[in-house]
């Protein structure tokens, strides 16, 4: 009897120098290279990216999450974690853990070196997810894939300024 050939399992291990870099900028402030590392293989509950932040910029604004954890681990260059009200230095060996909540564990990395910031971001990948801004007073929810996730998949996407929330029974009347 013969069997159908089956095709092999793409390998779990990945080289990070083999990774293709996609590039996103925001005005003077932000700008990354990133590539997904987990999602590629399958990982739906796991989120990991590579990360290459440019000297004297921010991948992201400042944010916590309220439903996922972040954990970056820093292959090379320096920077500064903000952290809350706090700052700190990183370089390359610091690993740095951000738990879900508000904004006392919002979180920022910036490149503060000569060089690029290259670190390895990993997160859970929980949905739905709230967010908060504190720079700006943002809040964004997230709903049908988490942050970092398959933006096809989301069925709620939304960014708004905390000061236009409206009451609860706003619009209901009847």
């Amino acid at each position: 009897m013969t069997r159908d050939p089956v095709s092999p399992r793409p390998s779990p291990v990945v080289r990070l120098d083999e990774l293709t870099l996609v590039t996103q900028t925001h005005g003077d402030r932000f700008a990354a290279s990133m590539a997904a590392i987990a999602a590629p293989l399958g990982a739906t509950h796991l989120g990991a990216r590579l990360v290459e932040v440019p000297p004297g910029k921010a991948a992201w604004p400042f944010h916590s999450h309220h439903g996922n954890d972040e954990m970056f681990v820093v292959l090379s260059g320096m920077g500064e974690l903000r952290f809350g009200a706090e700052r700190y230095e990183v370089a390359a060996g610091a690993v740095v853990v951000c738990p879900a909540g508000g904004a006392e564990t919002a979180h920022q990395m910036i490149a503060t070196g000569s060089e690029p910031l290259r670190y390895v971001a990993v997160s859970t990948m929980r949905e739905p997810e709230v967010m908060e801004y504190p720079d700006s007073g943002k809040i964004a929810a997230f709903a049908g894939a988490a942050p970092g996730g398959d933006k096809a998949l989301r069925r709620v996407a939304a960014s708004f300024r905390a000061q236009d929330a409206v009451d609860y029974w706003s619009g209901e009347e009847g």
